[in-house]
């Protein structure tokens, strides 16, 4: 007979890295894995909004010349009902989740990559590209971002590449600024002094040994900034300067039908729940990687 295999021992358990143990308890978190679950969903739906629209065959732009408007939910034809022109209300929301959820998430990504980029140059270098940068960063943050972005707004009527760019412009400073303590805080540590002892270039130490260990932050930052992005991108469409119409966005969607609210009431709650659903699970996930990847924690 052979021996039994023995159990895991506490030894063998602790040997995991703490990326396996940071998606182990990411798993066991059932709020964060709800969130990840209805984001990915939501963000599905918009991508396949010409398969979707082509099966129900209906048209975001296409206006009823019959003059029948505001359709309730439900109606023959039009699931979740039409507008103030007869267009389709869902596939409108489905061709607006793209636009919204494009500018979130590339906003995001964009000013996470400048962020991190230079947070980690000025934390290992210092001196003076980290005056600069910090210069930098004191001047814009002296500037109220809210303001500076209507104002922008207001005379150059973005669209959503430009809006892009601005909100880009606008929210990259917060990360550098986190990125770098955090560098700044690793640099010091032994096995940096050991890798540059061996002969390890300052790109190989930033992009191996720091990189890695600002990841975690980072993430958490990213799915934080998602969710800021887009209400930032709703409320410049509340005030009528964000993407203009034709192009629909889940914020001018909630903008163009405050006059509806008694009349039709779905034009303007469907939008707002939509975008209240997606900020509501960036900011569980970016709460759930954040625990799931603190070394402290207890499993």
């Amino acid at each position: 007979m052979q021996p039994k295999r023995k159990a895991p021992t506490a030894e063998i358990l602790r040997s995991r890295s703490l990326t396996d143990l940071a998606l182990a308890r990411l798993w066991r978190d059932r709020l964060s894995m709800a969130s990840i679950t209805v984001l990915l969903f939501l963000t599905a739906a918009a991508v396949a909004a010409p398969l979707i629209t082509g099966i129900l065959d209906v048209d975001p732009n296409t206006t009823d010349a019959s003059g029948s408007k505001y359709l309730p939910l439900f109606s023959e034809g039009h699931l979740l009902g039409t507008d103030n022109l007869g267009r389709d209300h869902l596939a409108r929301l489905l061709y607006a989740g793209q636009v919204s959820l494009f500018i979130g998430f590339m906003s995001a990504f964009l000013a996470l990559v400048i962020g991190v980029t230079l947070g980690i140059l000025t934390g290992y270098y210092g001196g003076l590209i980290d005056d600069l940068v910090n210069w930098i960063i004191t001047t814009l943050n002296a500037i109220p971002g809210l303001v500076l972005l209507i104002v922008i707004s207001a005379v150059f009527r973005p669209d959503a590449t430009s809006l892009i760019l601005v909100i880009v412009f606008l929210t990259w400073t917060a990360t550098t600024r986190l990125v770098r303590g955090e560098t700044l805080a690793i640099r010091a540590r032994e096995y940096i002094v050991s890798a540059k002892a061996i002969g390890a270039s300052d790109f190989r130490v930033m992009q191996f040994h720091i990189l890695p260990n600002v990841l975690s932050l980072t993430i958490v930052t990213l799915a934080r900034n998602i969710g800021i992005v887009m209400l930032i991108e709703a409320a410049l469409s509340f005030l009528g300067l964000g993407v203009q119409p034709p192009t629909a966005t889940w914020g001018n969607m909630l903008s163009k039908s405050r006059e509806f609210i008694f009349i039709a009431p779905h034009l303007m709650i469907l939008p707002g729940l939509l975008i209240t659903a997606v900020v509501l699970c960036l900011y569980v996930i970016g709460d759930g990687f954040r625990d799931a990847f603190d070394p402290t924690a207890q499993d």
